[in-house]
């Protein structure tokens, strides 16, 4: 009880505290004639959720669902564990080839009648068991005698990394295949300006693949001018299975993350149900989540596996402006991680998780401009100080608006006038809002009016 209270993230309540002493001594009466391993609250690689308990035993890993106090069989809670099962199978990676099993427990049912049922791929997963506590060992038993293979290593086994499966990545690749960023957008101004941000960006990326180097970009855009579409363009056309390519859109924004990945199953379920096929919501939203992510998890997955590169060569940082500087950072390692003398700014420290990669990588920074900074956000200017303070060969390309007063980094950028391997581009740029149809020069004028810039507005009207 001590160990799990100390490594909980999130705040200790009564309610927490009683499952815990109840989860413990249902499953000590189950598990006495079994050896394996059990971990209570583990956290799913990257994706920010946590399972109750999750026992290795034998050739099966089961995960385990306790509603405690419940009598009934939820559909919301089938759908957690189902959902937790799943997320197991597609992205940790010793987990893809092993029989899963999910288990709900309702602590208080009165009546269960427990199922064994693989799913129709035949991919050693089984469909959510439900059963009270008075079932619970013999469905583990039927279970074990049901999958037959190897006694799981658990020392590999918890050493498995994030790691999207094939089948995964096949389906990310189909969800967003037939967009693109012109088919998104108007054909106008706004998606010649998208399309051209995209393809700069993805020719950075083959340069830096062909050549084995590291790369930077720095993407400027007007409000509603389409930076974060661009940013899922460019994480969805970088992927492939056969040649170890990955791509990842990374926000610190849950609710945007939450939206991105709600919209994006939507309209696949939309689209599926169209053709006449039928496809689960659940299914849909573990292809999203290869590719829609959120940046902190990213950062808690790279600072568990010290050293280790992430799976992903091209890593798209929204709203780059908002990562955390140094003192927010340290405070924050210091009081959730219990991490001390934690000395480098998020910043730093994202971009030495893609360094970790000894051929290629790509960073690409979406910078929003004019806005306020909040307390502990380090702005976009302290990207710029940890690169020169410690990444020096990084390969770094630059919006040519990124001097404009509003992103606060004119004085950082022309520091980097002596440093080789640095390029302006004007293609990295987003100057059309997709917001206001066929007045591409509302941004300018606006612009224009806040820097009082007296002999542009003279031009403009």
């Amino acid at each position: 009880m001590g160990k799990l209270a100390l490594r909980n993230d999130f705040v200790l309540i009564q309610t927490q505290r009683g499952a815990w002493v109840s989860e413990i001594s249902i499953l000590r009466k189950v598990l006495e004639p079994y050896s394996g391993s059990i971990y209570f609250e583990y956290s799913i690689p990257r994706m920010g959720r946590r399972i109750d308990v999750v026992l290795l035993i034998k050739s099966v890993i089961f995960v385990v669902e306790f509603k405690v106090g419940e009598k009934e069989f939820t559909s919301y809670a089938i759908d957690q564990v189902w959902d937790y099962a799943l997320d197991l199978k597609n992205f940790h990676e010793s987990s893809h080839e092993q029989f899963i099993a999910p288990i709900l427990i309702a602590t208080e049912a009165i009546h269960a009648d427990p199922v064994i049922v693989v799913t129709p791929q035949n991919d050693k997963l089984i469909l959510p068991i439900k059963t009270d506590i008075a079932l619970l060992g013999s469905v583990i038993e039927n279970v074990l005698n049901f999958a037959d293979g190897k006694v799981i290593d658990r020392s590999q086994w918890e050493n498995g990394r994030y790691c999207p499966t094939p089948t995964i990545i096949e389906a990310a690749m189909a969800l967003y295949n037939n967009h693109s960023v012109a088919d998104i957008s108007r054909s106008d101004a706004s998606a010649i300006n998208l399309s051209q941000t995209s393809e700069a960006i993805a020719d950075v990326i083959r340069k830096s693949r062909e050549c084995s180097y590291k790369s930077i970009c720095f993407v400027t855009g007007v409000p509603g001018a389409g930076k974060t579409l661009v940013g899922l363009n460019i994480a969805t056309k970088h992927i492939n299975k056969t040649d170890d390519m990955y791509s990842v859109f990374l926000s610190g924004n849950g609710p945007l993350v939450a939206i991105l990945r709600e919209a994006l199953t939507r309209d696949k379920v939309r689209r599926t149900k169209e053709s006449g096929a039928r496809i689960k919501k659940g299914e849909v939203m573990s292809e999203v989540k290869m590719f829609v992510q959120n940046v902190h998890h990213f950062r808690d997955d790279c600072l568990l596996h010290q050293g280790r590169p992430p799976i992903e060569h091209v890593a798209i940082f929204d709203e780059a402006q908002r990562a955390w500087n140094l003192e927010q950072t340290a405070a924050f390692m210091l009081r959730k991680k219990n991490t001390h003398d934690f000395n480098h700014s998020e910043p730093e420290f994202l971009i030495s998780c893609l360094n970790r990669h000894t051929d290629w990588a790509v960073i690409v920074c979406l910078v929003g401009g004019g806005q306020e900074i909040n307390t502990g956000e380090a702005g976009i200017g302290e990207w710029i100080e940890s690169l020169n303070r410690s990444f020096p060969d990084w390969h770094i390309h630059i919006s040519s608006r990124l001097t404009d007063s509003e992103y606060s980094a004119e004085s950082l950028v022309k520091g980097l006038e002596a440093r080789q391997h640095v390029t302006y581009q004007n293609e990295l740029h987003l100057s059309v809002s997709m917001r206001s149809f066929r007045a591409e020069h509302v941004s300018l004028l606006v612009k224009q009016m806040l820097d009082l810039d007296i002999d542009g507005l003279d031009l403009l009207i």
